[in-house]
C-alpha cells in the first residue's frame, strides 16, 4: 500500500488553495491542499507499525511553528506544476531530513521545496495564461503547523488519513 506524510494547512489557506485547484488541477478530488513531507512509498504493515512509533517520536519533539506563504511559483521547465510557495524554514527541513533517516525509506525523487500545489497537467497555453496571471496575485498566508498526518492512497487514486501526529504529546 502507498502512504506519505504530509501536512494540511488550516481551513482558510485549503480553501484559497481549493478555489485554484477546481479549476486548475485534475487531482483536486484525490487529496486536500497539503504540504509534503515525504512523498509516496510503498510499504506493509509490520514497517508501517514502526513507521508509526517513529512518528510519534518526532512529532513528540518538534514545537510548532510558523510557516509563510508569500507568492505563486511553478517548476517550471521540469513540470507545468504552479503552487503557492510555503517560505523555506528550518523547522520545514528538519521535518523532512527526520523522516528520510532511520528506519525510513531514503528514496526521494526531488530536492524539498515546500508548496501547496495549484495547478498541474496544464497543456502549454493554458499553463502561460495561468501562470502569468497567478504570479501576479497578491498572497500573503501565514499559519501555524502544530501535526503532520500519515496518509494512505486508496484504490481509487484518493487518500485518506491513516494518523494525525500532534507536536509535543507523549508517546503513549
Amino acid at each position: 500500500m502507498k502512504y506519505g506524510i504530509v501536512i494540511f494547512p488550516s481551513k482558510e489557506i485549503q480553501d484559497e488553495a481549493n478555489a485554484l485547484r477546481k479549476r486548475y488541477d485534475p487531482r483536486y478530488a484525490h487529496i486536500p491542499p497539503h504540504i509534503t513531507l515525504k512523498s509516496a512509498f510503498e510499504m506493509d504493515i509490520p514497517l508501517r507499525d514502526t513507521l508509526v512509533t517513529e512518528i510519534k517520536k518526532i512529532a513528540n519533539e518538534t514545537k510548532p511553528f510558523t510557516i509563510n506563504i508569500n507568492k505563486v511559483s511553478s517548476f517550471a521547465p521540469v513540470t507545468k506544476t504552479i503552487y503557492f510557495k510555503v517560505e523555506p524554514i528550518p523547522e520545514l527541513s528538519e521535518l523532512h531530513e527526520k523522516l528520510h533517516t532511520g528506519k525510513f525509506p531514503l528514496d526521494r525523487e526531488h530536492a524539498f521545496v515546500p508548496h501547496i500545489t495549484i495547478a498541474q497537467d496544464l497543456v502549454e497555453d493554458e499553463y502561460s495564461d495561468v501562470y502569468g496571471s497567478l504570479r501576479m496575485k497578491k498572497v500573503e498566508l501565514e499559519d501555524t503547523v502544530d501535526r503532520i498526518q500519515l496518509c494512505y492512497q486508496l484504490e481509487n487514486e484518493t487518500w485518506t488519513v491513516y494518523e494525525t501526529f500532534v507536536f509535543g504529546e507523549e508517546i503513549v
